[in-house]
């Protein structure tokens, strides 16, 4: 009867509980291959969260771009993220044949405030500081690169005194 508790008891307490336990009772030995197997078990266990830490959670850069959002649309089935494509200054000539291309930055956005201040300013020029995540999580969007903030807009258009173009235009303070 005590060896089905120890097999029950391991689906919902930790490992070193359970030998405690199971040691108590005097059922289960240590031999060397049982440490053997308990140390490597950990090992791979602990490799694993060390790699979904460093593949999902883990911060790999973070940086700013400015540009001209192309696109901006909250999209999924079951978690709803927003997803953005934002054209940059300057042209992409990464292929040999010849042609230019604009720079796209493909981003999401997960703060519902950081979203609806794209929205508002998206006939603006707008620079949006972002991080880096080496892996995507579904309710993180579709994109490694998550906009975590809106760090300046400028008009689009161009005035007749160049000064004026560099102004930036102060975000609303939210409450």
């Amino acid at each position: 009867m005590h060896s089905f508790f120890c097999i029950v008891r391991f689906f919902f307490v930790p490992l070193s509980a359970i030998m405690a336990y199971c040691k108590l009772k005097k059922e289960v030995s240590m031999n060397t291959g049982g440490k053997i197997v308990t140390i490597l078990s950990t090992l791979v266990v602990v490799a694993l969260a060390v790699f979904v830490y460093i593949k999902f959670f883990f911060v790999y850069s973070q940086g700013v771009n400015e540009g001209d959002i192309n696109y901006f649309q909250n999209e999924g089935f079951i978690f709803k993220t927003y997803e953005g494509k934002m054209i940059q200054t300057g042209y992409n000539s990464r292929n040999s044949s010849a042609t230019i291309q604009s720079n796209e930055f493909k981003f999401s956005v997960v703060d519902e405030t950081v979203a609806r201040k794209i929205e508002n300013y998206s006939s603006r020029q707008i620079k949006l500081h972002w991080k880096r995540y080496l892996g995507t999580l579904p309710w993180r969007g579709k994109s490694e690169y998550v906009v975590d903030s809106v760090v300046s807009v400028r008009p689009m258009y161009v005035t007749p005194n160049a000064e004026d173009n560099l102004l930036e235009i102060p975000l609303p303070v939210e409450n």
